[in-house]
């Protein structure tokens, strides 16, 4: 799946951009690797960074909640991708941690997977 535009032009991913760059006072030196892995995942799972936010999150009477459905899925898409990433176990958890900053930093609650 190609995305529809270019990945830093989606909401989502300019969250999550501006928060690395308040918490390291500076964009971060790997800001472009971390890009490409989340591309990555959206390839990976079909969609694009604003959907899988959106999957993440209900509506109910008292405003937005966290779809727990949604967030299960991503944790499970993850685990899958994190495991298909190629090199050593270090990397595989660099590239399921960096996909969790995202979700973490636009509001979802992920848990870290496995650590090596």
């Amino acid at each position: 799946m190609a995305l529809g535009k270019p990945l830093t032009e989606y909401e989502s991913v300019k969250k999550w951009l501006a928060g690395l760059q308040r918490q390291w006072g500076e964009n971060p030196a790997d800001a472009e690797e971390r890009l490409q892995t989340l591309e990555k995942f959206c390839e990976f799972v079909g969609r694009d960074p604003d959907a899988i936010i959106q999957e993440c999150v209900r509506e109910v009477e008292s405003g937005k909640r966290i779809s727990v459905k949604g967030r299960r899925f991503y944790h499970e898409r993850i685990a899958e991708f994190q495991s298909s990433a190629p090199g050593d176990p270090r990397t595989q958890v660099q590239w399921g941690n960096t996909v969790r900053s995202f979700l973490i930093y636009n509001g979802i609650f992920m848990q870290s997977g496995a650590q090596f």
